[in-house]
């Protein structure tokens, strides 16, 4: 085990099943030492959860609707009496209705447009909101985004746009908080095969369209994400605020 989050208290919110995003990180952060935190949304993602982290002892774990300003309060204020302080927060939670990734883009409803941006962005600035009062000795707070915020990546529709307004609100973040040595980054990652990937429309697709034309000829794996969300979130990139890193085997640099 390493100890670069050694004692560091870090909350993740939207660990879903093995295969999400944000159960690579925390899996990363635990092995280098990292006291981990959890959200869950309901009964369904709470037994999930209990079942990934069996063998990590006692946990601490928390219902929280991000759509609900009074659940976000409570979890942080739980936070604060058993913990006191956080030191890293990884906002790893996303949502679009189905019909508006199967339909066009300009089909979008107005409901859900909303929705998308509520679910996908308002929680990330609702919880930066709340996270920077406990970070009293700075911290790293990170989301995630996806390359479809600045490319078009046809079937991704409104979670595209709604991605392209978390970078930005990424970088005011950074901006704002920067002056209590709170850094806040995003990892774009690659296509992965999470649950939420499963409502793009011809996703197998960009799998092997990424795999063909990155440079390193493969898909990204939960362990690359999870490494590279180490870094941000530990001193190692105390001098990194307000950046996207892409981690896509280089996908992002290929002009075909």
């Amino acid at each position: 085990m390493g100890e670069l989050l050694k004692g560091k208290n870090i909350l993740i919110m939207g660990v879903r099943n093995k295969w999400s995003i944000a159960w690579g990180i925390a899996m990363a952060a635990k092995s280098q030492g990292a006291n981990l935190i959890f959200t869950y949304l309901g009964d369904r993602e709470k037994e999930a959860l209990l079942k990934l982290t069996c063998d990590m002892g006692n946990i601490t774990a928390y219902p929280c609707d991000v759509s609900k300003e009074e659940d976000i309060d409570l979890v942080f204020n739980e936070i604060r009496q058993k913990f006191g302080v956080l030191h890293g927060l990884v906002h790893a939670i996303a949502y679009a209705r189905a019909e508006d990734l199967q339909d066009t883009f300009v089909n979008t409803s107005k409901d859900g447009f909303l929705l998308a941006m509520d679910i996908s962005v308002y929680s990330f600035i609702a919880v930066t909101k709340r996270a920077r009062e406990l970070m009293t000795e700075g911290g790293s707070i990170l989301s995630l985004t996806y390359r479809g915020s600045i490319k078009v990546s046809p079937g991704y529709n409104v979670m595209g746009v709604a991605k392209a307004a978390l970078e930005s609100s990424i970088r005011y973040a950074a901006y704002e908080l920067g002056i209590r040595n709170i850094r806040v980054n995003g990892i774009s990652a690659g296509p992965v095969k999470t649950m939420s990937a499963k409502g793009v429309k011809n996703f197998s697709d960009i799998l092997g369209i990424v795999e063909a034309k990155a440079p390193l000829k493969r898909n990204v794996t939960l362990e690359d994400l999870g490494g590279a969300a180490v870094y941000l979130l530990s001193s190692l990139s105390s001098g990194m605020t307000g950046e996207i890193l892409y981690i896509d085997s280089g996908y992002n640099i290929m002009g075909i």
